[in-house]
């Protein structure tokens, strides 16, 4: 048995590249548009990392224009990556307009979210760095 990836439904491909790609990170790793069932593949995974990836499934629009909306389900947790610089990856995600819903006062650990609502845990490869300014002093936001 090999894990090939998890899926997430997203609202709006662009929103959700910039949040994955842009803010967190991820690299595409390879796309797919099916027009007969309507719908655009697109998976990521981290730098280096190919073989855990996180697929988003866009389902086009109707002829109308209308989007379906999506609700995170009760038996989804999160996504959770290692990175090297608890610190540094917060700050770029800031940097990107990402709200950081529980900071990383521990150096350790730090929650946020997708525009879709998925929630991602960002751990602190390694043993966790000292508590530092600003990040001791910042509350938790919304749910995380």
């Amino acid at each position: 048995m090999k894990y090939l990836h998890t899926m997430v439904r997203v609202h709006d491909l662009d929103a959700s590249m910039k949040f994955y790609r842009d803010a967190l990170g991820l690299v595409e790793v390879k796309r797919s548009e099916h027009a007969a069932g309507r719908f655009t593949l697109v998976y990521l995974a981290a730098p280096g990392d190919e073989d855990a990836q996180v697929e988003l499934t866009f389902n086009w629009p109707d002829a109308d224009g209308k989007a379906e909306v999506y609700t995170g389900g009760r038996n989804f947790g999160h996504l959770a990556y290692a990175v090297a610089d608890i610190y540094a990856a917060c700050q770029r995600l800031m940097d990107h307009g990402v709200t950081i819903s529980r900071p990383p006062r521990d150096g350790r650990m730090a929650f946020v979210r997708s525009p879709d609502g998925i929630s991602v845990e960002l751990l602190q490869a390694g043993p966790a760095l000292a508590p530092a300014e600003p990040w001791t002093s910042m509350p938790n936001i919304g749910a995380w």
